[in-house]
C-alpha cells in the first residue's frame, strides 16, 4: 500500500488528517543471538517495512487499525485504564504506550493504522520495525521529540520483553532506529557502541529465501537463552568476573562441562563461536574478502542448527542446496525456526540459483520459496508532516 493510499485509508477509518513514519525491517550478516550474550552483532536496516499513519484524538483512547491484517485487525484500549489487549499484534502498540509512560511522558489518545512489507515470520524483525515505529511517533506528537534514538530502541527491547514475551536483545530495534543507507551496524550489545560500515559487496549480491515456515519465537526462543544463562553461571562460579558469555572462553567453557546439560553446553559453545565469527567478517570486509565472509555464514547456519537447535528441515534444505550450487555463503536469519536464509550470491549465478531453489524447494516440501533482493537502507523516521 503506497503513502497516499495509507493516509485515505486512515481518513476512511478515522476521519481526520494524520502524519505519516516509517520504520524498517533488518537483515543480520552475521552474529545470531549474540545480542542477549553481550557480543557483536552485525545488522542492517531494509528498504521493506512498516509504515504508520497516525494522529492524536484528544481523547484517552488508542484506536488501532491493522491493515494487513485478518480476523481481528481493529483494537481500541483506554490509556486512564489500561488493559492489556487480547490481540498479540496490538501488544506491541498497547507496550509502547506504556514504556512511554514509564518514562514519565504523558502519552494521549490516539488514532492509528499501519501497513507494511515486511514478509512476517521470516526472520526480518517485523515485531521491532513496530514496536520502533510507535515509539518514535509517540515521542514526537507527545514528548516534543525528547526521547533519543538510543532510548527509542531501548524501549522497543522493553515492549518485547515486557509486554511481548520475548526475552530479547537489542539487536532488531537498533538496527530498525540507528540503519543508514548502504552501511551495516558492528553493535557491541554490551557496551552498545557501534560503527557503520559501507557494504558495497562488488561481484556479489545479497538475497533472501523464504522458506514460508513461519517462525514462532517465544518459549523456543527464551529456552536458548536461559541455557546461555545457566552456563554462565556455572562459569562465574569459578570465574566471578564473567557476567555473559562475551566473557567466556572455550576453556572456561570445557571446565565446566559436567556440571551443565550437554545442551547447554552445546548451545553455549556456538554462542562462543559466532561471537569471534562476527569480528572476523568485520575484518574480511575490510579487505573485501567475500569468500571468507561466505564460509562464515555457512559456520553460522550449521552451528544454529546443530548445536543451538534453531533451524528447522527447511532452512537446513535451502542453505545444502546453496552450497551445493556454488553460493559463496548462506545461512537461517533471525532468531530461528524458520524464516529465510540469507544468501551471499556471485553476479551471473542469481538466475540459476533462483531457478534450481525454487524447482527443488517446491519438490521437496510442495511450497514454493519466495525470493526477495536485499537494499540497505535507511533507519526510523517521518516520511510526511502534511
Amino acid at each position: 500500500m503506497g503513502n497516499d493510499s495509507l493516509k485515505n485509508r486512515f481518513q476512511e477509518q478515522f476521519g481526520h488528517e494524520c502524519r505519516l513514519f516509517f520504520s524498517p525491517g533488518r537483515i543480520n550478516l552475521i552474529g545470531e543471538h549474540t545480542d542477549y550474550n553481550a557480543g557483536f552483532v552485525f545488522p542492517g536496516a531494509v528498504d521493506k517495512g512498516i509504515t504508520l499513519a497516525i494522529a492524536p484524538n484528544g481523547t484517552s483512547i488508542v484506536n488501532v487499525l491493522a491493515i494487513d491484517l485478518e480476523g481481528q485487525p481493529t483494537c481500541s484500549f483506554d490509556l486512564e485504564n489500561p488493559q492489556k489487549p487480547e490481540q498479540r499484534w496490538a501488544c506491541y502498540v498497547f507496550g509502547a504506550c506504556m514504556e512511554i509512560a514509564a518514562r514519565g511522558y504523558a502519552c494521549k489518545g490516539f488514532d492509528a493504522a499501519f501497513t507494511g512489507d515486511i514478509p512476517l515470520g521470516a526472520g526480518m524483525s517485523s515485531s521491532a520495525a513496530i514496536d520502533c515505529v510507535f515509539a518514535y511517533a509517540l515521542n514526537v506528537l507527545f514528548c516534543k521529540s525528547e526521547i533519543d534514538r538510543l532510548e527509542i530502541a531501548k524501549i522497543g527491547q522493553a515492549v518485547e520483553n515486557n509486554w511481548c514475551g520475548l526475552n530479547c536483545g537489542i539487536m532488531d530495534q537498533f538496527a530498525s532506529v540507528f540503519g543508514k543507507k548502504g552501511q551495516l551496524i558492528r553493535l557491541d550489545c554490551r557496551s552498545l557502541e557501534y560503527e557503520y560500515f559501507p557494504f558495497n559487496p562488488v561481484g556479489y549480491s545479497l538475497v533472501l529465501v523464504d522458506s514460508c515456515v513461519k517462525h514462532m519465537l517465544g518459549g523456543e526462543y527464551n529456552e536458548r537463552r536461559k541455557s546461555c544463562e545457566t552456563a554462565v553461571a556455572a562459569i562465574a562460579a569459578r570465574w566471578p568476573q564473567v557476567r555473559s558469555l562475551r566473557d567466556a572462553t572455550h576453556e572456561m567453557l570445557d571446565s565446566v562441562r559436567s556440571d551443565i546439560s550437554e545442551t547447554d553446553f552445546q548451545r553455549a559453545s556456538y554462542i562462543l563461536d559466532e561471537k569471534e565469527r562476527v569480528l572476523e567478517v568485520c575484518g574480511s570486509l575490510e579487505k573485501g574478502d567475500y569468500e571468507n565472509v561466505g564460509r562464515c555464514m555457512y559456520h553460522t547456519h550449521w552451528g544454529m542448527s546443530r548445536q543451538y537447535g534453531a533451524s528447522c528441515p527447511e532452512t537446513d534444505f535451502l542453505v545444502g542446496l546453496a552450497s551445493d550450487c556454488g553460493v559463496a555463503g548462506s545461512r537461517i536469519m533471525g532468531g530461528g525456526f524458520g524464516g529465510c536464509t540469507i544468501n551471499l550470491i556471485k553476479d551471473g549465478m542469481l538466475p540459476a540459483f533462483i531457478d534450481m531453489v525454487k524447482q527443488e524447494y517446491k519438490d521437496r516440501f510442495s511450497i514454493e520459496p519466495k525470493i526477495y533482493n536485499v537494499t540497505i537502507g535507511d533507519g526510523t523516521r517521518e516520511i510526511s508532516n502534511k
